[in-house]
């Protein structure tokens, strides 16, 4: 292999691979990087800036002008999704006590990264880890009761699930069933209606214009953490949805919105923001329109930053009376995500980073779901051997069960709170592990009234 470029690409961690010019270590885009001292950009630390052109940088920084430009949008609202109410005293004494052990355990910078969180779970005495574990269990019996399997795959997403689509769009079976599933389960729960955009409904529900009787019934859609957006993708090829709103933080290439765009009667507009500082009061399309929201594994803490932007603290007599003035809320399918919650971040971990699916089955999980409760004690020289031994000496399966309970309990929670915001809800497994251990749904809808 030749020599490449030493020029260091912090955005994508890795040097520049173009071949450097003769006596130089440097290819043609980056000869004239090579003098000076580079150090990262204090806007946007993902990419570098010679330290002598600086102060000039820092006016013209793309962060900075993109960060003003959102900051003039009406849907703009920093932090308003945070979760960071006054009242929450009891979260913020276990967040205090978590930061705590972190410290105890050698963590001081307040950027807890999950490595951090495992060194943490790590640094217990065996008597803590016992009482943990034990707590998990305890609660988890407790709690998690009613996660029901929800396999949906229906004859109205036929389309994608029979390869019928066009061939350009990317096709991967696992996330082709994993987003039929979530349209299934949202139309069973009454939330989704077919539409003549289907070939599988009957013409009798569509006027001569092919159009359905009740198209002002259906709602807009808001897909959260939308990616490329392929998920909204199946939707408008399925279920004939016309107005559409992604959110998505991050660019993306190879979206899905050129095909989107070419819909006859789809308008899709793009929100490049986080869910952290979006009001959706504030955008534009969704004035007067209801509107049910999605979203397919959103990652760190935005599944529960999109439940308080969707739903927040209302109630349903509060959406009802807003309705005419802004978007009101209809009903939402996320699934979650949430190993980055885990205050047991290690062993919520072990549910989903190996392929579980190789190892054992679910009827295994269930089973060892029953004799997780008489696991036997450490032994007497366990707190010379410390947590790290212990766990390594803990069987595949039982490890993968204690993450799942984890799983369990915080989508029980996040269940409960929907609940207590007047919704109708339900928490389901809506796909085989062997397809995703990250597979639970939360659908959720306003109870209907008379």
């Amino acid at each position: 292999m030749g020599s490449h470029c030493k020029f260091w690409l912090p955005k994508k961690n890795r040097f520049c691979a173009n071949s450097p010019f003769n006596n130089s270590s440097f290819c043609g885009n980056h000869t004239q990087r090579s003098d000076g001292r580079w150090i990262p950009c204090p806007i946007d630390p993902t990419h570098s800036v010679l330290e002598e052109n600086l102060e000039g940088h820092l006016n013209r920084c793309p962060l900075l002008k993109q960060a003003q430009s959102l900051s003039r949008q009406p849907y703009y609202q920093k932090g308003v999704n945070a979760g960071h109410d006054d009242d929450d005293e009891e979260e913020e004494e276990e967040e205090e006590e978590e930061e705590k052990n972190l410290q105890s355990s050698g963590v001081k910078d307040s950027s807890v990264t999950s490595e951090m969180k495992r060194n943490a779970v790590y640094a217990m005495t065996v008597t803590e880890f016992s009482k943990l574990i034990a707590r998990i269990k305890s609660v988890h019996a407790t709690v998690c009761n009613d996660i029901r399997d929800s396999f949906k795959i229906l004859e109205t997403c036929s389309i994608w699930t029979n390869r019928e689509v066009d061939k350009k769009l990317p096709y991967q079976e696992r996330h082709v069933l994993q987003q039929a599933s979530i349209l299934g389960n949202l139309e069973e729960f009454g939330v989704l209606k077919k539409s003549c955009a289907s070939s599988n409904v009957a013409s009798k529900h569509c006027d001569s214009n092919g159009e359905s009787e009740n198209y002002n019934d259906v709602p807009a859609v808001v897909e959260f953490g939308a990616g490329r957006g392929y998920l909204t993708q199946m939707l408008a090829d399925c279920y004939g949805i016309k107005k559409v709103l992604l959110v998505e933080r991050k660019s993306y290439k190879l979206k899905a919105d050129r095909s989107l765009r070419q819909k006859e009667l789809l308008t899709l507009e793009r929100l490049r923001i986080d869910i952290e500082d979006l009001n959706l009061n504030g955008v534009e399309p969704l004035q007067g329109v209801a509107y049910m929201a999605i979203g397919k594994h959103l990652c760190g803490p935005a599944t529960d930053m999109t439940l308080r932007c969707c739903i927040g603290e209302q109630s349903y007599q509060d959406i009802a009376a807003e309705a005419q003035a802004s978007c009101y809320f209809r009903g939402l399918a996320i699934a979650t995500c949430c190993h980055h919650l885990c205050q047991w971040k290690k062993l919520y971990n072990w549910a989903v980073d190996a392929d579980h699916g190789s190892i054992f089955t679910s009827k295994d999980c269930m089973t060892q779901y029953e004799t997780m409760s008489e696991m036997k004690q450490f032994g007497s020289d366990s707190e010379v051997r410390g947590v790290g031994e212990i766990v390594s000496d803990m069987q595949p399966i039982d490890r993968a069960v204690l993450g799942f309970m984890c799983k369990d309990i915080i989508d029980t929670g996040r269940l409960m709170w929907v609940k207590a915001q007047g919704l109708e809800s339900q928490l389901v497994k809506y796909v085989p592990c062997s397809i995703s251990p990250e597979n639970h749904l939360l659908v959720a809808r306003y109870k209907k009234r008379s």
